[in-house]
């Protein structure tokens, strides 16, 4: 098709000349003018032709011969996905059977023991019995001359204790309760005479006059009265905040209170 088009333009152009000059007769240089023009459109045709028509047969043949193979590799590519999509779900159901399942089932089977252990339902962990089987067990393993102990004959074989249970305890004498008595006030004319006001951890503020001769195991036995035990409380001063070591032998001169002065009840660190 390509070769045979500038043949076509040729004879179509000459087919034109001729109508020309039979219709009008021209001169040479009319007849050359015209012929020139002629030869350039010819050319200018047939470059165009010759560039425009392999572009279509080259498209017409690729649009027929691809249209084929790209459906194919269409469904080839929908068969792979299938395939690996099937084998990616088959791994993830074993995954899912043979390794998360098994792990729930162990790690719910240690927290259960650990509950059982902490309230002291350890039985429930057993395996357990048959209701009778331990019966069944202890008869068979009895000879044919062994006479079978009966349930109250175990009954009275296990109360019997051993004698440093059933002896009974020596009576002790219960300890004289302590009765806390404080020494009467002193009036404030008196000499050596100090006021010592208390402060308890609710807020609240208790005041007293001692002789600065008396125990410091007096602050103790008040601090007792009012409703705090030596045991978990003692007596500090505010500041500088110092435990006062109270004895026996010990006076409120000697451990410093020798004039007005205010305590703190507080509570003792837990060991």
């Amino acid at each position: 098709m390509a070769a045979r088009s500038p043949l076509l333009c040729l004879l179509l152009v000459s087919f034109f000349i001729l109508l020309c000059l039979r219709s009008h007769p021209l001169g040479l240089k009319e007849i050359a003018f015209w012929m020139g023009r002629f030869i350039l459109i010819l050319a200018l045709v047939t470059f165009i032709v010759s560039v425009v028509a392999p572009y279509f047969n080259t498209v017409h043949l690729s649009g027929s011969s691809h249209s084929v193979p790209q459906k194919e590799n269409e469904h080839h590519l929908e068969m792979v996905r299938k395939e690996q999509q099937e084998l990616l779900s088959k791994k993830a159901c074993e995954y899912n059977e043979n390794i998360l399942i098994p792990r729930q089932e162990e790690k719910l089977r240690k927290l259960e023991e650990r509950f059982y252990k902490m309230t002291g339902q350890t039985w429930k962990l057993s395996e357990g019995y048959t209701l009778g089987e331990a019966e069944d067990q202890q008869d068979n393993s009895a000879g044919p001359n062994d006479r079978v102990e009966t349930a109250n004959e175990e009954a009275i074989r296990k109360r019997k204790l051993p004698e440093n249970v059933t002896k009974p305890l020596p009576q002790c004498e219960p300890k004289p309760k302590r009765v806390i008595t404080l020494p009467e006030e002193p009036s404030e004319t008196e000499e050596g005479v100090v006021i010592i006001a208390l402060r308890c951890p609710s807020g609240r503020v208790y005041r007293r006059r001692f002789y600065k001769s008396c125990s410091s195991l007096v602050l103790l036995d008040w601090m007792m009265k009012i409703g705090y035990h030596p045991v978990f409380y003692s007596v500090c001063t505010p500041l500088p905040r110092c435990h006062l070591e109270l004895k026996e032998n010990v006076t409120l001169e000697n451990i410093g209170l020798t004039r007005h002065t205010a305590l703190n009840i507080e509570e003792k660190d837990p060991l």
